[in-house]
């Protein structure tokens, strides 16, 4: 079996599909993360992708090698487009021997993945009727983000919106109900440690990204303000960028994402690691319907992830949604909070490839909105 073709498509909202095809007439389906630079991975996929016609589907760890150690290796924009193409690799190979990815990676090591849903968006407004709602929907643990543009030294006013919204959630949902706050990286170390402070009495699940992970010497500070669990890792583009977590044993939860980490295998090597390191893993995956069937397949097989991000209905997803591009919508159905083990061969998805040529056609700009602070300067979104 030999590689022979392949396909790359922009997909609204903000997503990159990758399709590798080959002599047999297998298919692969992997996805990238366009990050507000869509046609710089489109072309670094498409040249990529190239050097794997006439290669062997099947030899994932000798074509991964290759496409990471190039001498300019590194960065988010080259780990997104050899994630993808690493996650269609996967998808070939389970489809051709007819199994599940996860049961290639060791078989499973539970029997259902719990999940979390998304409330409040870049400006969190009205959280207790979006907690209510996802309740109502069968989940008992949510994550939002925590805060508006917040500066390096900024008001005890935007301290107390932020924790009068978690103690309204708290009020309402009760003590057994999952809250995580993610910090999105808007936070800068002194009022990090401020924020988190303030919100430890409600006994959050986690706080995510409470400074950006350029500055990770600081999760140590932080850390003795809090017993709250700390999370991070969505932003890093390789095992290499998780030794410090490890190896410091501050952070408490990883979240590799498998659209940036390396793809199935890098990932599934990441969080193999933590739980050595007696670490958790929640793994991010806020995009499309292909890089989440890619981490449930990791989920399956791996003891230490404990919840799952989903992105169906995430305020990111304008547009579409995450059922939208996937025919057999019910891998992703959702019940008392849980999803089942995938159970087709390979990702598991049936893709509307008619629906993503149709929408790919339309082209795709993404971008991050742009914040100032009070005072014009740039604020982190």
């Amino acid at each position: 079996m030999k590689i022979s073709s392949f396909a790359v498509y922009r997909v609204k909202p903000r997503w990159i599909f990758i399709k590798l095809v080959t002599d047999e007439g297998i298919e692969g389906w992997g996805e990238m993360i366009s990050g507000t630079k869509t046609e710089t991975v489109v072309t670094g996929a498409t040249e990529l992708a190239q050097t794997l016609i006439g290669r062997d589907p099947f030899a994932i760890e000798t074509l991964w090698q290759e496409l990471y150690n190039s001498f300019f290796r590194g960065g988010p924009i080259n780990a997104t487009i050899v994630s993808g193409i690493e996650t269609a690799l996967w998808d070939i190979k389970g489809k051709a021997l007819n199994v599940p990815i996860y049961e290639l990676l060791g078989g499973r090591a539970r029997d259902r993945i719990k999940v979390y849903s998304w409330i409040g968006g870049d400006r969190p407004d009205d959280v207790v009727r979006e907690a209510l709602d996802r309740k109502n929907r069968g989940f008992d643990a949510v994550k939002m983000n925590a805060t508006e543009e917040l500066h390096y030294i900024d008001s005890y006013e935007k301290v107390q919106a932020v924790v009068d919204r978690v103690a309204s959630i708290r009020k309402e949902m009760g003590a057994g109900f999952g809250i995580a706050v993610d910090f999105h990286g808007r936070v800068h170390k002194p009022m990090a440690k401020v924020l988190a402070a303030a919100l430890e009495p409600y006994h959050l699940m986690f706080l995510e990204e409470v400074v950006l992970p350029e500055n990770e010497e600081a999760f140590r500070e932080v850390a003795q303000h809090v017993a709250t669990p700390l999370a991070t890792g969505e932003r890093l583009c390789s095992r290499w960028a998780f030794k410090n977590l490890f190896r410091t044993g501050v952070i408490d939860i990883i979240q590799p994402d498998v659209a940036l980490a390396g793809g199935i295998l890098e990932t599934r090597k990441i969080i193999a690691t933590a739980e050595s390191f007696d670490m958790a893993a929640a793994p991010h995956a806020p995009y499309g319907p292909i890089a989440l069937a890619a981490t449930l397949q990791i989920d399956a097989c791996s003891p230490n992830v404990f919840i799952q991000e989903q992105s169906l209905g995430i305020h990111y997803n304008k547009g579409f949604d995450l059922l939208d591009f996937v025919e057999n919508k019910e891998v992703f159905q959702y019940k008392d909070g849980f999803v089942s083990l995938p159970t087709l061969p390979g990702l598991g998805l049936v893709i509307n490839e008619e629906l993503v040529k149709k929408v790919s056609a339309e082209g795709l700009v993404w971008t991050n909105p742009k914040w100032k602070n009070y005072d014009g300067t740039h604020a982190e979104w």
